[in-house]
């Protein structure tokens, strides 16, 4: 990481996301609602706003259309007083959007309510606030200061559980109210966070000159193999489980190089498909997959749990894992570790391809899926060493003929997992 000493300007909520905050100012005759909508590079790259010259004029006015603004429960009318967008960098030499819009419904009453319709499919994190201004409101239920700065700055502690707050009733009565709560401190980024940063930031150095371009390869097998090695990831589990159950070096190679075959040839197919059409939402495309991988996972599993309960019996000595792995099994477990692209590995791709520089792009990702082979098999040749040792102490032998058993349980365990992961992601 020390090599490219680059400014880390990755999205903190993923590189997928489209972020909004509203902040609301209650008025005596009217509400004035500043809207600020934070893309990060994927969706930018599929836009393209900058090619677009009224851009900022046009998704105001949508986000106008999309603003529901309801006084004393009667819809009133909302109108775009003031447009801008501005394209702050990205990661990997890719650029992002901010678009700030100030909206206005000329309206006076009791209860004010304010709903964000504006491109609500899209995954994110969504802030309101409210002020009054020659009016009091009572007891509001959300701050009156923005705990990003208006999406300037994500707070850490609340990376895990984004705020998702798209609506909003507020109580309006006489006198005047001050803006509650303040900022919350944002604090340093993480192992995980500074690792993936440092392999995005590969595909936008600057001078790209032989040395530059062999030593970033190198790093991308490095944080390849530290990404496969992360807590998590449930691919690093089930295919250090059946590569031991399975006995051979072999079937543990076998489960690396499918890994890095899948993964490589799923972030170029990803990144081909978000660069052809800006109407695939990239983040719904990996929820499903991720959906695919865990149902493959908990097949495979159940097929396991099946063969070993129905064939588990006394091992001869030396050969306590019986039965093994088919090798159409082994395949489909690394197809299902690396059948979800990494975010990261999918913009080091968009960004190589937005310099011209495709092929570089590729070299990255193909070492980046190296790298979590590297790690995987590792883990595999281990546990399969460790299993022998094992099976070699007499008093561990006979228990040892439940390891097929439990090791089938457990991949059924991990593969439904990462399914209900992606299913509740919706």
């Amino acid at each position: 990481m020390l090599l490219f000493p680059v400014h880390a300007t990755a999205h903190p909520l993923g590189s997928f996301t489209v972020n909004h905050y509203h902040g609301i100012t209650v008025h005596p005759d009217r509400v004035i609602v500043r809207a600020v909508v934070d893309t990060a590079e994927i969706p930018t790259l599929q836009e393209r706003p900058a090619e677009v010259g009224d851009y900022a004029a046009r998704e105001c006015a949508a986000l106008a259309r999309a603003t529901v603004v309801e006084v004393d429960g009667r819809g009133v009318p909302v109108e775009v007083r003031s447009s801008a967008v501005e394209f702050p960098p990205g990661d990997a030499g890719l650029p992002t959007t901010r678009l700030t819009c100030v909206v206005e419904a000329g309206a006076s009453g009791a209860t004010v309510a304010v709903r964000a319709g504006y491109r609500d499919d899209r995954v994110g994190w969504r802030e309101m606030t409210a002020v009054g201004a020659g009016v009091a409101l009572l007891d509001p239920p959300v701050p009156g200061v923005s705990v990003t700065g208006e999406l300037r700055e994500y707070p850490d502690d609340l990376l895990s559980d984004p705020l998702d707050v798209r609506s909003v009733v507020l109580r309006v009565g006489a006198g005047s109210s001050s803006p509650a709560g303040g900022a919350a401190e944002v604090g340093g980024s993480s192992l995980p966070g500074v690792a993936a940063r440092a392999f995005t930031s590969l595909a936008g150095v600057g001078d790209l000159t032989p040395l530059v371009g062999v030593l970033a390869v190198l790093l991308s097998l490095v944080l390849g193999a530290s990404h496969a090695a992360l807590p998590g990831h449930g691919k690093t589990v089930i295919a250090a489980c059946l590569a031991g159950r399975a006995g051979t070096p072999r079937d543990a190679l076998v489960v690396g190089a499918t890994v890095t075959l899948t993964h490589t040839a799923g972030v170029l197919a990803l990144g081909l498909l978000i660069s052809a059409t800006s109407a695939v939402a990239g983040e719904a495309v990996l929820r499903w997959l991720g959906l695919v991988s865990g149902l493959l996972v908990t097949v495979i599993g159940a097929t396991l749990l099946r063969a070993s309960l129905h064939h588990r019996r006394p091992a001869p000595a030396g050969h306590g894992h019986g039965h093994g792995v088919g090798r159409v099994g082994l395949v489909g477990l690394g197809v299902a570790g690396g059948l979800v692209p990494s975010p990261s590995a999918l913009v080091v791709l968009l960004g190589a391809v937005a310099l011209g520089r495709t092929w570089f792009g590729v070299l990255l990702v193909l070492g980046y899926g190296l790298g979590m082979a590297a790690t995987l098999t590792a883990v595999g040749l281990l546990l399969v060493r460790l299993r022998d040792r094992l099976v070699a102490a007499e008093r561990l032998r006979d228990r040892f003929t439940a390891l097929p058993t439990v090791t089938a349980a457990l991949v059924s365990i991990v593969g439904a997992g990462l399914a209900l992961r992606a299913v509740l992601g919706w």
